[in-house]
């Protein structure tokens, strides 16, 4: 199972990116946890200088912008 991370302190675009982020999963069907990671701490372990951010299994694969649905559901899919 895929695991999800939203990376950033819980701002408006934080939140709408874990939204797209479990709208992808509903919309692929996919087995997945989407995780929303709002401590600074943890968040600068990812090595990331802008949040929003958005990691896939441990791997950052955004940062600094929302993404749409269709774009997560490309990554999700491209693994």
């Amino acid at each position: 199972m895929k695991t999800i991370q939203v990376l950033g302190p819980g701002c408006g675009n934080c939140k709408k990116l874990a939204e797209n982020a479990a709208a992808a999963v509903r919309e692929i069907g996919l087995e997945c946890e989407v995780e929303k990671i709002t401590d600074i701490n943890v968040i600068m372990g990812y090595g990331i200088m802008l949040t929003p951010a958005l990691a896939v299994d441990g791997v950052v694969k955004s940062s600094g912008r929302v993404l749409t649905v269709a774009q997560i559901k490309q990554l999700l899919v491209e693994g």
